[in-house]
């Protein structure tokens, strides 16, 4: 077991180093989630999703208790809004999934799948 925790360990960047590099390590180490074959996606499991509706639990109720509610957005949408985006935001160069086919047939508008 010592040796385990020892390689584990190992392949864990230090924090200190490269922050971003450690947090995929831990995750990774941990298997909370793995690269899904789309580049940009991840498959969450088991045990990540439950920590994630853990913090979704405990930040919803801080959210109602202040008064807030929840809302979701459509996953896609007219590729026109994120162009309006980029007149407000310099440099604003978006990596989207853009969908413009659907069941065989060219869109009229163009959709992306709305960033996160």
């Amino acid at each position: 077991m010592a040796t385990d925790n020892k390689e584990t360990k190992d392949r864990i960047t230090a924090r200190e180093d490269d922050f971003s590099q450690w947090y995929l390590d831990v995750i990774a180490a941990a298997d909370l989630a793995d690269y899904a074959p789309v580049k940009g996606c991840m498959v969450i499991k088991p045990y990540g999703y439950a920590i994630w509706e853990n913090i979704q639990r405990k930040l919803d109720a801080v959210f109602k208790a202040t008064g807030h509610v929840n809302a979701y957005f459509p996953l896609l949408i007219p590729e026109s809004f994120l162009k309006k985006e980029a007149e407000h935001v310099e440099g604003f160069s978006p990596e989207l999934a853009v969908v413009i086919q659907v069941g065989g047939k060219k869109l009229v508008v163009t959709v992306v799948v709305r960033p996160t």
